[in-house]
């Protein structure tokens, strides 16, 4: 796959029942608002079939400094389609980072390990519900916008309806015939009126 940002991606087919992608994360790290947290650390973008990295710097713009924190692999599983479906539905597609506290945090060392990153937003919720992770949602590329729509128009199948059947006696006494064409009927409540009865005009 081709990516946004001009990069070709180490992807399986989107036929297959799993596929995966390297997704390198943007980790973006600006002066705290309070006086307990002298840092923050905040998830702000992600490249589409980058290479390894480990907390490599971007760029810097005063005291904000961003770093390609990690490459993690981004998973789509045929069993979930719905959730991905809901997530590129959205009004911004989204990738949502998840991060988890590590111990360092001193002499400037990152306070926290990218753990995974999932284009569905049922997953973010279960780390979020957790309370032990941080998960940041950061807008979806359109190249893996389309990587993960083509994924799901291959594997995605709507629920059907199924109406649960009625009792076969139960239905003929109902219906008794009604609106069958192969019994003769003196009023049928499903024909439309016939001309005869509507002569007259109001």
């Amino acid at each position: 796959m081709k990516t946004s940002q001009g990069m070709t991606a180490d992807v399986t087919h989107s036929h297959d029942r799993q596929v995966t992608i390297p997704l390198g994360v943007v980790i973006r790290k600006t002066p705290g608002m309070t006086r307990w947290a002298a840092w923050s650390w905040r998830a702000v973008a992600v490249l589409p079939g980058a290479g390894p990295a480990e907390w490599r710097e971007l760029r810097r713009d005063g005291e904000a400094i961003e770093y390609h924190a990690a490459t993690v692999t981004l998973e789509l599983h045929h069993t979930q389609t719905e959730a991905y479906l809901e997530g590129i539905s959205a009004r911004v597609p989204s990738v949502y980072v998840v991060m988890r506290a590590t111990s360092g945090g001193a002499d400037g060392a990152p306070p926290y390990k990218v753990v995974l990153a999932t284009a569905s937003p049922f997953e973010a919720q279960h780390y979020t519900d957790s309370g032990e992770e941080i998960v940041d949602k950061v807008p979806m590329p359109e190249g893996l916008v389309a990587w993960v729509r083509d994924f799901i128009e291959a594997h995605h199948e709507e629920e059907v309806f199924r109406k649960r059947r009625r009792d076969s006696v139960t239905e003929e006494v109902v219906q008794n015939g009604i609106g069958d064409p192969r019994i003769p009927q003196t009023s049928d409540v499903y024909r439309a009126p016939s001309m005869a009865r509507r002569g007259r005009v109001h």
